[in-house]
């Protein structure tokens, strides 16, 4: 993969997806795997990735999503979720796998670990719950970047039902909440969007140096 400015003015926020072109499963694990790759704060990965690819499930969810056929006629529909909890017992995870991958000794581990329980014991659900949403909307910048790369489709996605998906979806017995869409796969030829000049403010107004 080599990403190029052209790859991020090819993409756009696909209006109308082609139902018949399929994305390869390479290249969705590479997505999967673009998605664990994400950075998240500390480290601890409050978020999950749930990929559907069947069709009578995510014609149900059209209705769940405000009429938005692209759940539907996409190749494969990515759903961002967060972590409804994060206990202690789940930091204590994330450093012991600290241990086994690094090989960094407990001792050393233990300032961190300790000063993350505490700030976290202090925390609202809410508080814990906007962090982790945070989260999610990083690994979706990261995988809109990806799928630009890779020249597949996509369309980023707040518009939708959380409750009637996380039941449809069955997350709630997983513990995670869906927080974010991203339908992928392949332009239709008739989507005519994808022809649009990009609306965006000039760099001049946009990026700002200070020296």
């Amino acid at each position: 993969m080599e990403l190029t400015l052209d790859s991020l003015y090819w993409r756009y926020a696909v209006k109308k997806f082609d139902p018949d072109r399929a994305v390869p499963e390479a290249k969705i694990g590479q997505l999967g795997l673009a998605f664990n790759l994400t950075a998240t704060s500390y480290g601890l990965q409050p978020i999950r990735l749930l990929i559907v690819q069947n069709k009578e499930v995510q014609e149900s969810l059209v209705a769940r999503s405000y009429g938005q056929r692209q759940v539907a006629d996409a190749s494969h529909l990515l759903v961002i979720c967060i972590e409804k909890k994060i206990t202690a017992a789940y930091i204590e995870a994330y450093f012991k796998r600290v241990q086994e991958i690094r090989g960094t000794e407990a001792d050393i581990l233990e300032p961190f670990k300790n000063a993350l329980m505490d700030s976290f014991s202090k925390k609202t659900p809410e508080d814990i719950r906007n962090w982790a949403i945070n989260q999610a909307y990083l690994a979706l910048g990261n995988l809109l970047t990806v799928c630009a790369v890779e020249r597949i489709d996509s369309c980023p996605m707040e518009g939708f039902v959380p409750a009637a998906f996380e039941e449809i979806l069955e997350l709630g017995s997983k513990g995670l909440e869906p927080v974010l869409l991203l339908p992928v796969g392949y332009r239709a030829a008739s989507d005519m969007f994808s022809d649009f000049a990009k609306v965006r403010r000039t760099e001049a107004e946009s990026i700002l140096y200070h020296k």
